[in-house]
């Protein structure tokens, strides 16, 4: 067959972060997607955010399932999410990366979630350890017809358009946008979902100086040796404790190395 692949994207200048010596643990998660219809899987982030040793959380994107511009952090159900993410990010450090569901987010939901921004791509260091922190959707280059949308929807002409329509006008073309993706989702199994291209992802890590990978929007959680260098890839696991079999788990890094964590069922 033909590779369908996309070019590699060059690699961008990353953010670089210096753990500082006095956190003990940090934590990953990402693909939360958030919205008024996950009542379980809302309540289990409330539990976990309330109740995890870790010194910083750090969200790899996709937390909303849609954001369509800062002013829908007034919404009910977001408001909620914004008093939820301030007194987290009030008592820890509480980085936000945006993904392909909520890239619209802004500094002024960062500022109300007392979170900072964290740049995709960053290079994190912490216990000895550089690694590479992406949401992961940049590089799916096999799945060609999104690279192109998402070209189109990153560009701040089509998002400055986007956002100069009234609040509902957006909110409904989120939702409608999300009931075609759930439509789409239906005619495909996990197999078919597009993955981050190896080689692409080994070029990246080598200009970070980094010997791992942490990302999500994949919804293939796992560990694994990556790329010829025998370096590591950790994909964080999507949420959802609402529909189907239950899904959320914690990627906590100590000094002891990486842990996975499955939240209560």
């Amino acid at each position: 067959m033909p590779d369908v692949r996309g070019p590699c994207p060059p690699f961008p200048q990353p953010d670089i972060l210096h753990a500082p010596p006095s956190w003990r643990c940090i934590d990953f998660i990402s693909d939360l997607h958030l919205h008024e219809g996950l009542p379980r899987t809302t309540r289990a982030l409330a539990d976990y955010l309330g109740n995890t040793p870790a010194d910083a959380v750090f969200m790899l994107g996709d937390v909303f399932e849609a954001w369509v511009g800062d002013d829908m952090r007034g919404q009910p159900y977001e408001a909620a999410c914004v008093d939820l993410l301030a007194k987290t990010g009030a008592r820890l450090h509480l980085a936000i990366m945006v993904g392909n569901r909520d890239f619209l987010l802004g500094d002024q939901m960062l500022a109300a979630c007392r979170a900072h921004k964290l740049h995709d791509p960053t290079v994190l260091h912490a216990f000895g350890r550089s690694m590479l922190l992406i949401h992961g959707d940049e590089l799916c280059l096999s799945d060609q017809d999104y690279l192109k949308f998402r070209a189109q929807v990153r560009n701040p002409l089509w998002q400055q358009g986007f956002l100069a329509h009234p609040l509902e006008a957006r909110l409904a073309q989120a939702r409608q946008m999300r009931e075609a993706s759930q439509m789409h989702q239906h005619t495909q199994t996990p197999a078919d979902w597009a993955d981050v291209d190896e080689s692409a992802a080994t070029l990246w890590m080598k200009a970070a100086g980094a010997t791992a990978l942490i990302h999500g929007h994949t919804h293939h959680p796992g560990d694994e040796a990556f790329g010829p260098t025998g370096a590591m890839r950790h994909v964080l696991s999507d949420w959802d404790l609402d529909h189907g079999a239950p899904r959320a788990e914690v990627l906590r890094l100590s000094e002891s190395g990486f842990q996975r964590i499955p939240l209560p069922r």
